[in-house]
């Protein structure tokens, strides 16, 4: 008796194609809420989105829903240009969303009657009709005019002439200005040419100047926050103008870019280095600006950080004592212009330019404040009112936590082994002297007890580590070579 053959399950190509949508849905509403979690912290969160859901995305319109009207009705008055915003970076393919209030339990469907329908396109709203959290919002609503994308306004008081050069920036501006002045047709030498450094350093001032310059030469600039080329991207996507944005955009003699570690969303990750490799490869110049090096960019994909990595990365450091003072003397300057009874003694000044060491912007709260406190009183200033007026801008400075892996790996670098040999139980003089001064450099500079280093190091009894801490410190007094070896490595660790 035969037996029918059995076929395997065909699963139709349909079924396929909408269970790879449905995983695709949710993975972009992950990242959406991700991102909207680390823009606006854990706590307004969890407050308003915690509950909100996306149900589907048909025809470019998301359905997202929440389980109150009182949510749905804040979310729309207060953060829905934000989630717009988020849905649109990870989705890349959003025109509308409709907002809607879940019916318990049951599953989704679209009542009319309790659906809001919010069109992406911008809408004029009045300033109250916005929480002071969205001042977000309000920006998405001017990035997505007709012309929003001409650029981020530019400060006119930031150009060369008013750039202060020191130990600390002087490579950067000789790089700032070699790109400003370069000749129409020239070879660029540094492209993309990358500036970072922390906050109040001077990378904004010294890229505007560049921005100015150019114009100046009748070069055409787009000097764009990174934050203004996402609302352009998503404008474009919204208004469906994508590929004028790309040709406007590809259309320039040079794009300076800040802020780009604000720059988020996979699509627009992809566009950005879409344009970054198109203007490069068609000899246009390319400038941008960030607050750490492109390696430790990690929110962006490895393929933009390898090609921001490939010009020339600059960093500006902070500034040195002389140029704070120098930096002072002309805020002094300015101030004295509106207010000609205006006078710091140099002893002041001095003072000032030593005890602010965090950056520009504090030595300009710091005049301000020099400026309130002489024209408030009457009296004049001296080091001791100088001490009361500024106080809270003297940051006292933490001592750096020093890590275990972190001696580990600068003395393995020094003494040219490996971190691995370290750990190991290799018995050799090469490698015997530098665990030995590592230990001893644990338990100096870090709280760890004697058994909490021994077992960092490979599992040894803790009465290995005070041998060698005691054998180290007993060296020292008798090897100046060492001593100063190990103030040499101290220093790296704690600078």
């Amino acid at each position: 008796m035969s037996h029918p053959v059995q076929r395997p399950l065909e699963i139709p190509c349909d079924v396929t194609d909408k269970v790879a949508r449905t995983s695709d849905m949710r993975a972009a509403w992950v990242s959406t809420c991700k991102r909207l979690r680390s823009e606006l912290g854990e706590d307004i969160f969890t407050s308003w989105f915690g509950r909100m859901e996306l149900e589907s995305v048909k025809d470019r319109k998301a359905y997202i829903t929440v389980p109150t009207r009182f949510l749905k009705n804040w979310i729309s008055s207060h953060y829905l240009d934000r989630v717009t915003l988020a849905l649109c970076a990870e989705y890349g393919e959003i025109a509308e969303i409709s907002l809607s209030i879940r019916q318990g339990p049951v599953p989704y469907q679209r009542p009319e009657a309790v659906t809001d329908v919010v069109a992406l396109k911008p809408q004029l709203r009045s300033k109250s009709d916005h929480a002071p959290g969205s001042a977000l919002a309000a920006r998405s609503l001017v990035a997505a005019e007709p012309d929003a994308f001409d650029g981020s306004p530019l400060d006119r008081r930031l150009n060369f002439e008013a750039f202060l050069v020191g130990k600390s920036n002087q490579l950067a501006f000789a790089a700032a200005q070699r790109v400003a002045q370069a000749e129409e047709g020239a070879a660029l030498l540094y492209n993309p040419l990358y500036f970072h450094a922390a906050v109040g350093l001077g990378k904004t001032h010294l890229i505007q100047a560049i921005a100015h310059e150019a114009k100046q030469r009748s070069k055409r600039v787009i000097y764009l926050t990174a934050e203004k080329f996402m609302y352009g991207f998503v404008s474009a996507l919204k208004a469906q103008t994508t590929i004028a944005f790309k040709e406007k955009l590809r259309a320039i003699d040079l794009l300076i870019i800040d802020d780009v570690q604000f720059l988020q969303g996979k699509s627009i990750q992809v566009e950005f280095c879409h344009a970054l490799n198109a203007l490069i490869d068609a000899g246009k110049q390319v400038v941008i600006a960030a607050d750490r090096p492109p390696s430790d960019l990690e929110t962006l994909e490895e393929r933009v950080r390898s090609r921001l990595a490939g010009g020339l990365c600059v960093e500006m450091s902070a500034l040195d004592e002389m140029l704070r003072l120098n930096i002072l003397e002309s805020r002094v300057t300015a101030a004295r212009q509106l207010q000609p009874g205006f006078d710091v003694p140099a002893a002041v000044m001095r003072y000032v330019a030593h005890i602010i060491t965090a950056n520009g912007r504090d030595l300009d709260g710091a005049v301000n404040r020099l400026l309130a406190h002489q024209t408030l009183s009457g009296m004049p200033l001296s080091v001791e009112t100088a001490e009361i007026a500024i106080r809270d801008l003297v940051r006292v400075r933490e001592p750096k936590r020093v890590k275990i892996e972190d001696i580990q790996k600068l003395v393995a670098t020094h003494y040219q082994v490996s971190r691995a040999d370290i750990l190991s139980s290799r018995r050799t003089a090469n490698v015997v002297r530098p665990r030995q001064i590592a230990m001893f450099l644990a338990k100096t500079l870090t709280l760890r007890s004697l058994p909490e280093i021994g077992r960092r190091f490979g599992g040894r009894d803790h009465t290995t580590v005070l041998h060698a801490v005691r054998k180290i410190d007993g060296m020292t007094a008798l090897d100046t070579a060492l001593a100063e070896e190990l103030e040499l490595l101290k220093r790296m660790l704690l600078e």
